[in-house]
């Protein structure tokens, strides 16, 4: 997919990454203020903790063939955006918006697609999902509902 996109079309998907944030959750170091634009789109280094569904780290979405999505045909890439399946079954983290760019137009989510494949690839392989009571072993945003208590720092 990456020889068959055009310039354009690849520049109207990093237009699309940039404006949606997705450098906010899948950059290491962002959510600490020093995103690392060495491993830009390499995943996370923060969790997101999700009552009942567990904690779970913003992947890689370079193509990496190891550690990221770049086993993952162009066509696999617009489902997972716009539908929330992943290529093996597996849903995507409830916290990625996928409902909203659902409503990308087919050009929009291909161009992403294109993006995302015209990257230099990155090494990283994010940890989890953990399931609910298993131990962490990252930082991680806490989630929780109304009436709950903040958890108490470590000591």
């Amino acid at each position: 997919m990456a020889a068959a996109a055009d310039d354009t079309q690849i520049a109207r998907g990093e237009y699309l990454v940039t404006i949606s944030g997705c450098n906010d959750c899948h950059t290491p170091g962002y959510f600490f203020g020093k995103p690392d634009s060495s491993r830009f789109l390499g995943g996370s280094d923060v969790g997101f903790e999700i009552p009942g569904e567990g904690v779970f780290v913003s992947p890689n979405i370079t193509p990496d063939k190891e550690t990221g999505i770049g086993n993952w045909t162009s066509e696999q890439i617009v489902t997972a955006i716009q539908t929330g399946q992943r290529p093996d079954g597996r849903a995507l983290a409830p916290i990625m918006p996928w409902h909203a760019f659902a409503k990308l137009t087919e050009e929009d989510v291909t161009s992403i697609a294109a993006f995302l494949q015209s990257l230099k690839p990155v090494s990283h392989q994010v940890p989890g999902p953990f399931k609910p009571g298993e131990k962490v072993s990252t930082f991680m945003f806490r989630i929780l509902p109304p009436g709950e208590t903040a958890a108490a720092a470590p000591n």
